[in-house]
């Protein structure tokens, strides 16, 4: 500890501190801290040298910046003051352990932490009590963070917005109040939800003038349009991923997922699930969810993808999950014979799993002549893409209504904007006016955004036109496909298989095979759009078109 001349004022530091804008309402804001530190200070005739204020800063360590400019000037040499003054031990330090780390660290500089409302001597029966006192503190803010986590978990579980910024597509309304709190929900933006429906397109479908997209292209496609974020930014990988990714666009946000400390994953127990308006429908989302799977390079390895059996990477053993591998063996004749087998079983024996193995040309038979005997159908087609087709129409209808919404806030700015122009022309209204040129800024920023937004709808309206689906171009399609699937030299075409199911489950007594409607409705529009191979590509999605269990035994 340093020693002072006695006819030298000792030189204070005040150090005030509120976590958050709701407590600095009450009894300890910083105003009151200041004015009861200011008044210790002079009572005892300390110099008061430095203020060093944190507004909103939690005391449950040591990231905050005004606590961390504080220690450097207080462990520089020479010392700028000899104490440093807190309302309270808990303004300083809600941590036991750090308290008492930064206790030692000043005073090896010779400086003191006081507190004007706990005020403690230097013997040892002092510094026992301020290490009680400090693991109270400690343990009444962890109570507190939970009271507190848990009340916001049931307010996100009864449909209320706990707060932050919502995800894009969706704004924050007043929605009922409870006394003096406003309780408020999500409802979607249309200003911005049609940008998001358009990344889930693009990701599946393509703009109409190329293939399904991914997220870096989607990015660079949304950014060389000039379709800008919610701040007007452009678009970065992270940003297109998190939307493809948020359950929140099918009314399911997830709040409480990761710990506010160190940003590890919660369990699902802690998670609470969040009603709001659904953006996108959940075969869409459940489709992006597969393929965004199904292009990780530890899921689906290269060889998969040009691998020369006809059902590698799509078939599954139904009683673990693994994967059906290849695998080779030799008959007494002396032939050779492929097999497909449980990956599991292969590797672990029948402990692991006891799913069958099962050649790979019957297999393969039995596949084709399913989706050629019963999906290829006219009649089957239609019932499969029946509720596909009606959500189309219904899409469509949004979209219209949306795009003559568009139109008439488009005409509104343009008026706004009109009346301004006309008042400034006459003298009204001073152009070089502050609140002028904001006004007239964001009047533009409006009419822009919904020209795009109008833009885009007007083009997606124009790709779906003439794409009523008919029971002459059902028939087309079916003949087509049959036609196709099959090789010359009796062999399968691999990837048009994969347009037409995604999917197979092999069971001890049958083959489950599986598809998307949405998958199956894209292929059968982009084969009616024309080109001899238009219909066909290589889709990961979700299994929906097997709608009961008739597969082939």
């Amino acid at each position: 500890m340093n020693f002072h001349n006695p006819n030298v004022a000792t030189r204070a530091a005040l150090y005030l501190r509120v976590s958050t804008a709701r407590q600095a309402e009450h009894d300890v804001s910083i105003p009151d801290q200041r004015k009861q530190g200011e008044t210790w200070c002079a009572s005892r005739g300390y110099q008061l040298v430095e203020t060093f204020v944190e507004a909103g800063a939690s005391a449950t360590n040591d990231k905050r910046p005004e606590f961390q400019r504080m220690i450097e000037a207080a462990t520089s040499k020479p010392a700028p003051f000899d104490i440093v003054v807190v309302h309270s031990f808990s303004r300083f330090f809600r941590d036991h352990f750090e308290l008492e780390f930064y206790v030692r660290k000043l005073a090896k500089n010779g400086i003191k932490l006081v507190s004007i409302t706990q005020e403690m001597g230097d013997d040892p029966m002092h510094q026992m009590m301020r290490q009680i006192m400090a693991l109270f503190d400690e343990y009444q803010s962890k109570e507190n963070a939970k009271h507190v986590l848990r009340t916001m978990n049931e307010n996100a579980r009864q449909g209320f917005w706990n707060g932050a910024r919502p995800p894009i597509g969706y704004r924050i309304v007043a929605a009922e109040q409870r006394g003096s709190k406003i309780k408020k929900k999500l409802e979607i933006d249309p200003l911005h939800a049609d940008t998001v429906r358009l990344i889930y397109r693009l990701f599946l479908e393509g703009d109409g003038t190329s293939g399904a997209l991914g997220v870096k292209a989607i990015a660079t496609y949304l950014n060389e349009r000039r379709i800008f974020t919610r701040d007007g930014g452009r678009w970065g990988l992270a940003q297109v991923h998190a939307i493809l990714t948020r359950t929140t666009y099918i009314g399911e946000h997830r709040f409480n997922t990761r710990s506010h400390k160190d940003r590890q994953k919660k369990p699902e127990s802690e998670v609470a699930i969040m009603a709001v308006p659904p953006l996108i429908d959940r075969e869409t989302f459940d489709a992006v969810q597969a393929r965004l799977k199904s292009r990780q390079p530890m899921v689906t390895p290269a060889r998969i993808s040009s691998g020369p059996t006809l059902l590698t990477g799509i078939c599954f053993c139904a009683k673990c999950g693994g994967a059906m591998t290849l695998r080779t063996g030799r008959g007494s004749a002396g032939g050779t014979y492929r097999y497909y087998t449980c990956s599991t079983k292969a590797r672990q024996g029948k402990t692991g799993c006891e799913g069958r193995t099962i050649q790979m040309d019957r297999l393969d038979h039995l596949v084709v002549d399913h989706i050629e005997g019963r999906l290829l159908r006219p009649t089957r087609l239609e019932t499969i893409l029946s509720s596909v087709i009606d959500r189309r129409q219904e899409r469509t209808e949004r979209r219209r209504e949306h795009l003559s919404e568009l139109h008439r806030r488009i005409a509104e700015a343009d008026q706004r904007l009109g009346r301004l122009f006309d008042a400034i022309e006459s003298g009204l209204v001073d152009k070089d006016d502050s609140v002028a040129r904001d006004r007239i800024a964001g009047l533009k920023a409006v009419r822009d955004q919904a020209q795009a937004d109008a833009d885009r709808i007007e083009v997606a309206l124009e790709s779906e036109g003439g794409e009523a689906i008919s029971t002459d171009m059902l028939k087309s399609f079916a003949g087509k496909a049959r036609e196709r699937i099959r090789m010359e030299d009796g062999g399968y075409r691999r990837d048009h298989l994969r347009a037409l199911a995604q999917r197979v489950e092999v069971d001890d007594a049958e083959a489950r095979i599986m598809g998307s409607k949405s998958e199956l409705l894209r292929t059968l529009v982009a084969a009616a759009s024309g080109g001899k191979s238009a219909a066909f590509g290589v889709h990961s999605s979700v299994l929906k078109w097997r709608a009961r269990r008739d597969s082939n035994s």
